[in-house]
C-alpha cells in the first residue's frame, strides 16, 4: 500500500525536531503495516487552523487527487488540521478519492474521529485564545507591554533569580525619543506627514524599521491607533485590547475588527512617557478636524493594474492618488523620487490590453 506521511508543527512550544520525531515515528508505523512511503509532506511554524496557508497540505490534496497514494499517516488528527470546517473538508477530499487516514494516536480514522476531534480541536483553540489574552492582560495591568516594540523604547532584559529571562519590559531611547518630539512639534505647527517624512528622509534620518519614513508611518489609523501621531505609549499609557483579530473563513486570513471602548485595558506606565499632554491634545484636536472635514478617507477603488505599476524612474510602486491617475509613491509618500509624471490609469489599461490583444493574435 502506497503512503505519505503529513508532519507539522505550529509555534515557538515546539521546534523543526518535533516535524523529525514525527516523521521518523510515522515511519516505523508504515513499516510495521506494510507501507511503502512515497513521500513526506511537511509544514513549518504553521497553525493548524486554517488550511489556506499550509502549501504542503494543498500539494498533498492535489496528489491524492491524482491517486498517488493509498493511505495518509499522521501523528495525530490535530496535526492535520484542528479547525472543524478545514478536518471534515480533508476527510472528505480524501475519502472521495479512496485515500484512509491512519493516525498514531487515533488509528484509523472514521467519521466519528472528525466529529469528536473537530469539536474537542475548535475548543482547545477557543481555550488557548481565551487563557493567552488572560495573562497578557495580567501582563498589562502591571505594566509591561505586551506585544512588539514601539520606536522610541529599546527593549530591556533582566535575569531574574529562576534563571529566566524578563520580557515587556521597555526603557526611553532618547534618540528616537528626540524625533518623535520633533515630529509631535512640526505636525502642531501645521506641517503635513507627508512632508515631515519627506525632511526625514532627507536628513537620513533612520525610519522605525530602519528604512525610509512613510507618511502613513507617521499619520497612521485615528480609529485603529497606529501610527506615530497615534500612539499613546508616548502619552505614558499602554492600550490593550483596543483590537481582535478573528479568520476569514474563505481566505484563512486573520482580519482585525474593533472592540468596544469599554473593552480595552489601559495602564498608565509614567516611565515612558515622551510627549507631554498638552501636545498630545492638540495633535488629537487636529486630526479629529481633518478627520471631520475629510473623512479621512483613503482611496479604496481597484484597478485593473492595481500593485502592478511601477515608477520607470525608481522603479517603486505607483498609485492612484485623484481622478484616476498613478503617480510614484515614493515621491509622495517618501520624497526619495524626482518623478513628477503622472499617467492616466484608463491609458494605461488601454495600452496594456492592447499589448495582450496582439500577442494573443499573433501580432508581437
Amino acid at each position: 500500500m502506497r503512503a505519505v506521511i503529513y508532519a507539522r508543527y505550529s509555534s515557538d512550544l515546539q521546534s523543526e525536531t518535533s516535524i523529525d520525531d514525527q516523521v521518523r515515528l510515522c515511519r516505523e508505523r508504515a513499516e510495521r503495516e506494510g507501507c511503502d512511503v512515497v513521500e513526506v509532506f511537511t509544514d513549518y511554524a504553521i497553525s493548524g487552523g486554517s488550511l489556506n496557508n499550509r502549501p504542503s497540505m494543498l500539494s498533498l490534496l492535489d496528489q491524492a487527487k491524482q491517486q498517488r497514494f493509498d493511505v495518509l499517516i499522521a501523528e495525530a488528527l490535530d496535526r492535520i488540521s484542528r479547525d472543524q470546517e478545514d478536518i471534515a473538508g480533508i476527510y472528505k477530499r480524501l475519502t472521495h478519492n479512496d485515500v484512509k487516514i491512519h493516525t498514531l494516536s487515533e488509528g484509523d480514522v472514521n467519521e466519528l474521529h472528525i466529529g469528536l476531534k473537530g469539536t474537542m480541536n475548535a475548543l482547545f483553540l477557543k481555550d488557548l485564545a481565551i487563557k493567552t489574552k488572560r495573562g497578557q492582560r495580567g501582563r498589562v495591568e502591571a505594566g509591561k507591554i505586551p506585544g512588539g516594540n514601539s520606536y522610541g523604547y529599546n527593549i530591556v532584559r533582566k535575569l531574574k533569580e529562576d534563571g529566566t529571562v524578563t520580557t515587556g519590559e521597555r526603557e526611553v531611547n532618547r534618540e528616537q525619543a528626540n524625533i518623535i518630539n520633533r515630529i509631535f512639534k512640526e505636525y502642531v505647527e501645521g506641517q503635513p506627514p507627508r512632508t515631515i517624512a519627506r525632511r526625514l528622509n532627507a536628513e537620513s534620518v533612520p525610519g522605525p524599521r530602519g528604512g525610509l519614513w512613510n507618511a502613513s508611518t507617521i499619520n497612521g489609523s485615528r480609529q485603529r491607533r497606529n501610527g506615530i501621531l497615534n500612539n499613546e505609549l508616548y502619552l505614558g499609557r499602554i492600550t490593550y485590547n483596543r483590537q481582535r483579530f478573528i479568520k476569514d473563513p474563505e481566505t484563512g486570513k486573520r482580519v482585525s475588527r474593533i472592540n468596544p471602548v469599554q473593552d480595552w485595558v489601559q495602564t498608565d506606565v509614567p516611565h515612558l512617557k515622551i510627549i507631554d499632554a498638552k501636545t498630545w491634545d492638540k495633535v488629537q484636536s487636529i486630526k479629529a478636524r481633518y478627520t471631520t472635514t475629510s473623512g479621512n478617507k483613503r482611496q479604496t477603488t481597484k484597478r485593473l493594474l492595481t500593485g502592478l505599476v511601477k515608477c520607470g524612474n525608481c522603479g517603486g510602486s505607483m498609485t492612484i492618488v485623484n481622478r484616476g491617475t498613478y503617480y510614484c509613491s515614493a515621491k509622495r509618500e517618501r520624497g526619495t523620487c524626482d518623478s513628477t509624471v503622472g499617467i492616466k490609469a484608463v491609458a494605461i489599461e488601454e495600452r496594456v490590453l492592447n499589448g495582450l490583444t496582439d500577442i494573443l493574435d499573433g501580432n508581437e
